[in-house]
């Protein structure tokens, strides 16, 4: 069933969760772009709570561990006619990809086939695909029998469950302790003994490069690259960065898996060339996009819809902005005092330091005040407790995320 854009009112979006950084750039960013933006999610209190931008919030089922509640709750919502557009934000789009037809009957959706978008979810299956297409990556091979791991001890190297996000499900292992910690992780992580990925370290500079596709076609690209690291691997300051060889095998990714909607790469940047890390089929943090002049959460609208686009709209290099939550995490983490926490407060609060001339991607708070409110509680949080960085930044890693669990039942739904 096709879905056209309004011509009398607002577009209604329906964002899958709430509580990730994405969800709540894209509140943002589709609300500057003249959006009404609604969200479901299973906690009453996450990121996307505090905004005065958000038309409606809806509590619903986990997708971590009732993923038919989820499916049921989703469908049921948007069978009601509320909304135009449904925009998996997260790993939930591996759930609406499966069930695409179902979801396009109330509602416009841009997600591939069920099979490329697997492929781009799991790390074993970009593995493959890069080797397919010849793109760069570093050394990497696929460990089917997790005895064999407990011989590893070429330090430093990275382990990667097949899923996960982030730090959730990654382990860079520099030492014996390091090898032992991440080996017991992982058991608990996925108990079933699925595969794990051994790759080789690379020490050069990290970047992402998000992309928006029409029917396999590349219709925007924005890279950024990362100048201070925030909690779980993620940005606490970026700058965008100009990379045409890396949209040019972007390029080529979606054509050969006939991509429709989002996706995102990890790279490290080794003498100039990309070196091909992790995807995501999604969507990751597109305020710094938008600030740079490219709207890919609005594009991604657009081509949900069927509505005109301008193909390959160019974003500014050179811009930075920043992710005060992360900021405020990452330094306690390196650094877990009073001390280096203030410190970091003061290059935020008067754009001093490494922030200065950073525009805030995560909390814009003179734009939509109540964003400041879960920055202004981690900083308080943190003040009296340095040492919690870790356990703040695991609240992340929630109930709305994909488990291993959840995908094998996704995996067999008809």
């Amino acid at each position: 069933m096709g879905h056209e854009a309004p011509r009398d009112r607002p577009v209604r979006v329906l964002l899958t969760e709430g509580s990730s950084t994405s969800a709540r750039e894209a509140i943002t960013a589709l609300s500057l772009a003249g959006h009404a933006v609604s969200f479901c999610d299973p906690e009453p209190v996450c990121l996307g709570r505090f905004s005065r931008l958000v038309a409606g919030r809806y509590r619903c089922p986990p997708l971590g561990t009732d993923p038919l509640g989820y499916r049921a709750f989703v469908l049921d919502l948007l069978a009601t006619g509320r909304f135009d557009v449904l925009l998996p934000i997260h790993e939930q789009g591996y759930l609406f990809a499966r069930i695409a037809g179902e979801v396009r009957r109330h509602a416009a959706l841009a997600l591939p086939s069920f099979e490329s978008y697997a492929r781009m979810q799991g790390k074993a299956g970009l593995r493959g695909l890069l080797a397919e297409l010849g793109l760069p990556h570093p050394r990497t091979e696929v460990i089917e029998d997790r005895r064999v791991l407990a011989g590893l001890d070429a330090y430093p190297y990275v382990l990667k469950t097949d899923l996960g996000t982030a730090s959730r499900g990654t382990w860079l292992v520099r030492d014996a302790s390091g090898h032992a910690r991440a080996l017991e992780e992982i058991s608990a992580a996925d108990p079933s003994g699925g595969a794990v990925l051994v790759q080789d370290w690379v020490e050069a500079p990290l970047e992402q490069a998000q992309a928006v596709f029409r029917n396999g076609r590349l219709v925007g690209f924005h890279a950024t690259r990362r100048l201070i690291e925030g909690a779980g691997g993620g940005a606490a300051l970026k700058e965008s960065v100009r990379r045409p060889r890396v949209a040019d095998d972007m390029s080529r990714i979606g054509a050969h898996l006939a991509w429709h909607g989002a996706l995102s790469l990890d790279y490290f940047i080794d003498r100039e060339a990309p070196l091909y890390i992790d995807a995501n089929p999604r969507l990751v943090e597109p305020m710094a996009a938008c600030l740079a002049g490219l709207n890919l959460a609005d594009l991604l609208v657009r081509v949900s819809l069927g509505a005109p686009v301008d193909e390959g709209p160019e974003s500014r290099a050179g811009l930075r902005s920043r992710l005060a939550l992360q900021a405020l995490l990452g330094t306690t983490l390196r650094h877990p005092s009073r001390r280096a926490l203030l410190r970091t407060c003061r290059d935020l609060l008067a754009r001093e330091g490494a922030f200065a001339e950073a525009a805030e991607e995560l909390s814009p708070a003179r734009l939509d005040p109540p964003s400041a409110v879960p920055v202004i509680g981690a900083g308080l949080a943190l003040f009296l407790r340095p040492q919690r960085a870790a356990a703040l930044a695991r609240r992340g890693w929630g109930r709305h995320l994909l488990t291993p669990e959840a995908a094998r039942l996704i995996e067999g739904l008809r």
